[in-house]
């Protein structure tokens, strides 16, 4: 069974962050995929946080905000 889609308040959040995300990376002079790299994802989930297509695991986001040497909480904030 699916799961229900994210509600519209979510998806704005998710795109938010993942702008935030896109902001401290180019900040850090690092492409989509040195940042993957970095993190151990590949380039095309980097490009799809960023975009807020997906949604960012916990997991993802502690390891990006120290590969962008940013707090967590600057990537999350609302």
């Amino acid at each position: 069974m699916p799961a229900d889609p994210p509600s519209v308040h979510a998806l704005t959040v998710r795109r938010r962050v993942g702008a935030r995300i896109r902001d401290a990376r180019l900040w850090a002079n690092l492409t989509q995929e040195a940042l993957a790299e970095r993190v151990g994802l590949d380039r095309r989930t980097v490009y799809r946080i960023e975009l807020g297509i997906i949604s960012a695991r916990l997991d993802w986001l502690v390891d990006i905000a120290d590969a962008i040497d940013v707090p967590l909480a600057d990537l999350v904030r609302d």
